[in-house]
């Protein structure tokens, strides 16, 4: 599963409309983010920084509520975006969280556990819970 890592706002309107996860290293206005769900119509995770969720506006958590895309928390730990323009979910995170899913493990011990253990916000855990559907 790959992150599409997005360091400006000039850069929103050069993506690939057929990005489902984006990751924006930076403090986007309520423009950036009606740029980014024209540009790409299938987005269904925007992510940010912890500190850049407190300044997102109250209409555009609603926009995005109605739009069915998912306003998650958190970094991706380590990526250099010089080498790479996408972060990758390690394959070592899905294989844990099917173990965990045969273990007979619940939703949430799986989101807690693995969030702990690999550094992944609880709702991006979830996130990878629903759309891989491991096991």
């Amino acid at each position: 599963m790959k992150i599409r890592v997005v360091s400006s706002r000039e850069e929103i309107f050069k993506l690939n409309p057929n990005e489902r996860i984006v990751h924006l290293a930076f403090r986007p206005s309520n423009k950036d983010i009606f740029g980014l769900v024209e540009t790409c119509p299938k987005v269904e995770v925007i992510q940010l920084p912890k500190s850049y969720m407190r300044t997102v506006s109250k209409s555009v958590e609603t926009f995005l509520e109605m739009q069915r895309i998912q306003l998650l928390e958190g970094d991706v730990w380590g990526h250099r975006k010089d080498l790479n323009e996408y972060y990758t979910i390690p394959p070592s995170v899905i294989e844990r969280i099917t173990e965990m899913k045969i273990e007979g493990k619940s939703a949430e011990e799986i989101e807690a556990s693995v969030s702990r253990e690999r550094k992944l916000n609880p709702g991006m855990v979830a996130y990878i819970l629903l759309k891989e559907n491991p096991a």
